[in-house]
């Protein structure tokens, strides 16, 4: 009986062992991976209210010339879940690092659909397939793209890697 008991109990640490390690070597440390991106508990402002998003995109834009990174602009509105997923994606693991290093981070209120509509237009934004949306532009103010098939609409369902796999398109060759 103490043998068979033993054996199961091998048995079992073994198989577990197993499956750590196939994980562990599935998945790099600060590599994208296959994994949706998290969720979050939901903030209740990454869009102040009271946010100038011309002067935010002007004064980034000035940044990004000189420090040759590109300008991220993410439009959305503080009510809607998917935009903080995806913020907290921006901020956090390879894509984090990826958006600090090329990237400059602007936040463009979208309120109820109301707010900011010049910016919404001179960036290509189609308010109709929903938000987050967004839009990448040179450090000279060109736009370079712009999510116009809701490409970041569900941002929950998006995958790591493929966020990573965005961002290294777009950043900057200049760094």
């Amino acid at each position: 009986m103490n043998f068979l008991r033993r054996s199961l109990v091998c048995l079992s640490l073994t198989i577990t062992a197993l499956i750590c390690s196939h994980n562990a070597a599935a998945q790099r440390p600060g590599e994208p991976n296959n994994q949706l991106l998290e969720a979050v508990p939901v903030k209740v402002e990454i869009y102040p209210t009271n946010a100038d998003a011309n002067q935010e995109i002007q004064e980034a834009l000035k940044r990004a010339a000189a420090e040759k990174k590109r300008v991220l602009l993410v439009f959305g509105a503080n009510w809607c879940y998917d935009c903080h997923v995806l913020d907290r994606a921006l901020q956090e693991g390879a894509a984090g690092k990826l958006v600090n290093e090329s990237f400059l981070l602007v936040h463009v209120d979208i309120g109820e659909g109301e707010k900011n509509p010049e910016i919404v237009k001179t960036y290509r934004i189609p308010l109709n397939r929903g938000v987050p949306a967004v839009a990448v532009l040179s450090g000279d103010g060109k736009l370079l793209f712009s999510s116009g098939d809701g490409e970041f609409e569900s941002a929950r369902t998006m995958l790591k890697r493929d966020l990573v796999t965005f961002l290294n398109r777009w950043k900057s060759a200049e760094r």
